[in-house]
């Protein structure tokens, strides 16, 4: 390859920013496997170390003084032409993760990697591995564990790779089974209960399924009719409709996060106390009031329908005769 026009200062600063990096990142590596990542001359990488090494910040003094310097293996670059940084300077004084945040990432990562339509898995993988080589201290061992769904995601997210229908049997607590057949269109969670959203052939529209009342899951024969394109998905993850009932609910306000999703409206004012109503709706079963009051024991209180507070009634008492 002929080399390339001599580069301007301010090129050359970005080509030396971007190349200590990745000496760091790879150890040892040799100058024709620079020269290939970064599409230059051979002759540019050699010239770019050389500069390094004589790169660096200086003392207090503002002398520079042993070790204020980058260095390399002068042996193994001259020789063997292979590059590997053997001082490193100001760079790696940089602050880092700390292995508690770098667990929380590699969890975050972990989850987006269990994601049907997370497609680069590979990037996903190599970038845990950058967190945990990277942290200030050994990030924990960390595992997001979906035991319950595994199954159920590993089905969808072949659909969704295939371009496939999903056709399942989908139940309520309180009502039977019956055969579902859809389009799948993405994967969402709210804290530990994971959703389908698809759009459902039989009541063509969009619909929200909760993976643990989904059995029987399997790849449809026939093609997928809609995608993410065809169709608009609301940020919310539940809309509401025409046969839904309006439940006033009175919560802390600081539990007004976790109920977001769920919201019919905008929530009220808070009030003098830290407490805020907000509307919700629901089925006539009330099933997602009942859990909601259930999730946020003595933070949250249904005002109205009185069918609501019955049903939350009655599920308080079976609950503490079970005991």
């Amino acid at each position: 390859m002929a080399d390339q026009q001599p580069l301007q200062a301010q090129d050359k600063l970005a080509f030396l920013l971007v190349l200590v990096p990745y000496l760091i990142d790879h150890e040892r590596v040799s100058v024709a496997d620079a020269a290939r990542h970064f599409g230059v001359t051979e002759q540019r990488i050699r010239r770019a170390v050389e500069l390094i090494a004589v790169s660096g910040v200086p003392g207090e003094t503002m002398q520079y003084q042993h070790g204020d310097l980058f260095d390399i293996a002068w042996d193994d670059f001259e020789q063997n032409d292979m590059i590997v940084l053997t001082n490193l300077v100001a760079i790696d004084d940089a602050p880092r993760l700390s292995a508690r945040e770098a667990s929380a990432l590699i969890a975050g990562l972990q989850y987006l990697s269990a994601l049907p339509e997370a497609a680069d898995r590979q990037a996903i993988h190599d970038l845990m591995a950058k967190l945990s080589r990277g942290a200030g201290g050994a990030a924990s061992n960390v595992a997001v564990g979906q035991d319950l769904h595994d199954a159920t995601l590993a089905t969808i997210r072949r659909a969704m790779a295939d371009g496939r229908g999903l056709v399942f049997d989908y139940a309520g607590p309180r009502t039977r089974g019956s055969t579902r057949r859809v389009d799948p269109l993405r994967v969402e969670s709210i804290d530990t209960d994971w959703y389908l959203r698809a759009w459902d052939l039989d009541r063509d529209a969009l619909r929200t399924f909760r993976l643990d009342r989904m059995s029987a899951v399997a790849v449809d024969d026939r093609a997928a009719e809609r995608s993410t394109a065809d169709v608009v998905i609301p940020d919310t993850l539940f809309q509401q409709s025409g046969q839904d009932v309006i439940v006033t609910v009175e919560l802390d306000c600081s539990a007004l996060p976790l109920v977001a999703d769920f919201l019919a409206d905008t929530a009220d004012a808070e009030d003098a106390d830290g407490r805020v109503r907000i509307r919700l709706a629901a089925s006539n079963g009330f099933d997602g009031v009942v859990r909601l009051v259930a999730g946020l024991p003595g933070r949250a209180v249904v005002l109205d329908p009185p069918a609501a507070r019955t049903a939350v009634r009655s599920f308080a008492e079976a609950a503490l005769a079970a005991e």
